[in-house]
This record gives C-alpha cells, structure tokens and sequence, in this order.
C-alpha cells in the first residue's frame, strides 16, 4: 500500500512548491517521536530538505514532554531546533515562552496557489506553530488470536468479563479520560463538558478503575504493536497508523476499531533560543507545503493538515485516514481543555496511578 518514493524526484518537487533562496549547508535538529511516525517524516521532509538546501537533519525522539524543552530553554543550552509536538502543548508552549514565532504569511501556497490561511484546516496554524498530520487513537486488537470474535466497540475495551485479558493503555491521561466518559454513555459532543466538572472527572476515574488492574502502560508509539505481537495483551490504545505500518512492514494481522477515535493534531514548532533558528524556519515552510504532506502518507497513512495535500492522496491510502467515513463515535482532541485543565489532571492521573 505504501511504497518508496524516490527521493530526487522529491526534491524537484520541493523546489517546485518552495522558491527560496537556499541556505548555507549547516545543521538542524528535528525532534519528533520515532518509529514508523519518523521514518516517514525522514522520507517526505528531512531528506528532500537536506538535498535541496544542504542542511542536514539530525533526528532525535522524545516522549512529547513539555519539560524537556523548558529544561533547555530555562538554561539556555538549546541542543534542539524543530520538536513535533501536539496542539495542547503547542498552545501552552507559545504562552511559556517555550517557541519561537512563525511568520504565516511565508507559509507556501498550494501548488495551485490557494494562500497557507485557507488551504490549512482551522486552527492548525497558531502563532508558534504548523500542523502537519492529525491521528487518531483507536483501540487495536490481533485477529490472528481473536478473529470474527474481536472487540467491535470502545465499549467492548472496558469489558473484562466479555474480553478477559491485558489492555495496553498510554500512560496519560489525554484520550483515557475521553475515552473513559464515552465507554460510560457521555456523548462525544458532551465529552468536556462533562470532564470540565469535579462530578465529571471522578466519573472518568471510575470507569479506569474498572479496568486498571488488567492495564500495561505504554509510553512510546512503537510499544503498542510489540505488545500486541508479544500477546502481552489482548488489545491496546494505538495510534492508527502504527498498526497499518506492522501489518504492511511485520506482515501483522492486526485490526482498527475506529469506534471512540479521539483525533489529535501534530505541528511543528521552533525551540526559542535556537542557534539555527533560520534554517528552522525554512524547514518548517518546506515540510508543511503540499507537496511534503501529501507524500508523507505514502508512508503511514495520518491525514495532511492541508486540504491541496488531501486531494493528492491515493484513495486506496484514503481508506486508512481518520477522515475516512469509518462508523462509530469520534471526536477531535481540545487543545484549549488540555491547555486549561491539563495541569491538575495530569496530577490526578498521577496520584491515581500511585494508587
């Protein structure tokens, strides 16, 4: 489904969309979050941006974790330039002072020239930041163990007694919660409101407890397809596009129930403080054309913030998007919740696991 693109080709196609001027061959490092999720950010950006300016791209994983950029901005030993980060932490980045600016005007037109402001899906352009993809959290199960009688629901995530067996679970409390209040009958459209109450978040926290003592905490984007491999666990949260990935590149048999998929937004950011804070610039408006994010989904299939990218996407590929017309519940992530009410459940998470 998901084939190699010859990285030449990119590059003409790169200069193509972006006509600036090329920048002295230097050095930038690019911080996002491994596997499969980087591998194909490598092939639709960092390559064809090193081979049309030069500048090479140094590739660095993190865990998504604010404070590992606070660390380095507080003591001024900036060692990273771009970092992909979610849209709650890109909103609370840009109030800290974590980002530098980004001039939107510079963004580049379609490659049918329809301004950056209309062709990006709304608010996935922010004063610090550029979105590039959004995903979707699903639940995953294995059929070559469960077969027809795998779970067909979210619900069907939270019950032991029909499913019996480990669930992975990411260790945040972003999505658990969502996913929480729509397993106890909460609309999706109703979700924040419910959760932005204290009645609300002790609902959430009582339906984890129902299954906290089958859970396995992942942290990491590659956890949730080894779990599942291993037969550590039964079914797991997973970010959609890495089971696509082990079933094409692992020949796994592994299933979507796109039922409760939280979508979430990931964009680029530039480190305040950054040595190479020009180069950044250019990278982030090479990486976020048309061209970059329509070929980013050859490689795993998250759906382009813009929607020229969208329309030159196969439809074979289309078929695995989180826009797909799957049936079932879904929702997008609320960057403006997390950002207001993250820092107290973030903590209540954490007590609760102490537990």
């Amino acid at each position: 489904m998901f084939k190699k693109i010859h990285v030449g080709a990119l590059a003409l196609a790169g200069v193509a969309v972006l006509c600036a001027t090329p920048l002295a061959a230097q050095e930038i490092t690019v911080t996002s979050w491994g596997g499969a999720y980087t591998k194909s950010q490598e092939e639709a950006y960092y390559k064809p941006f090193t081979a049309k300016t030069g500048t090479k791209v140094v590739v660095q994983d993190y865990n998504g974790d604010l404070a590992e950029i606070a660390a380095q901005v507080k003591t001024g030993n900036v060692k990273w330039d771009v970092v992909d980060v979610e849209l709650a932490e890109a909103i609370k980045g840009c109030e800290e002072g974590l980002f530098e600016k980004i001039d939107a005007s510079k963004l580049p037109a379609s490659d049918t020239g329809t301004p950056a402001a209309k062709d990006f899906g709304p608010g996935l352009v922010t004063p610090c930041a550029v979105a590039t993809i959004f995903y979707a959290n699903v639940v995953a199960y294995d059929k070559a163990k469960l077969g027809a009688k795998g779970p067909k629901s979210l619900n069907d995530y939270f019950d032991l007694a029909k499913f019996p067996g480990k669930r992975g679970m990411r260790k945040n409390p972003s999505v658990n919660l969502e996913w929480a209040l729509m397993a106890d009958g909460v609309a999706p459209a109703d979700v924040y409101k419910v959760l932005a109450t204290p009645a609300g978040v002790d609902r959430a926290f009582k339906k984890l407890d129902t299954i906290k003592s089958s859970v396995v905490w992942w942290t990491a984007g590659t956890q949730p397809p080894q779990l599942l491999a291993s037969g550590e666990v039964v079914m797991t949260s997973v970010y959609h596009g890495r089971v696509v990935d082990a079933n094409v590149k692992d020949k796994r048999d592994f299933a979507l129930v796109w039922d409760g998929q939280v979508q979430v937004p990931d964009l680029f950011v530039i480190v305040k403080g950054s040595k190479n804070a020009a180069a950044a610039q250019e990278f982030v408006r090479f990486a976020t054309s048309t061209t970059a994010l329509a070929e980013q989904a050859k490689w795993i299939p998250y759906a382009p913030a813009r929607a020229s990218s969208l329309a030159k996407i196969a439809p074979a590929t289309k078929e695995w998007l989180p826009n797909g017309g799957h049936a079932g519940r879904q929702m997008l992530t609320s960057a403006e919740f997390w950002s207001e009410y993250g820092d107290d459940l973030n903590k209540r998470f954490s007590a609760w696991l102490a537990k």
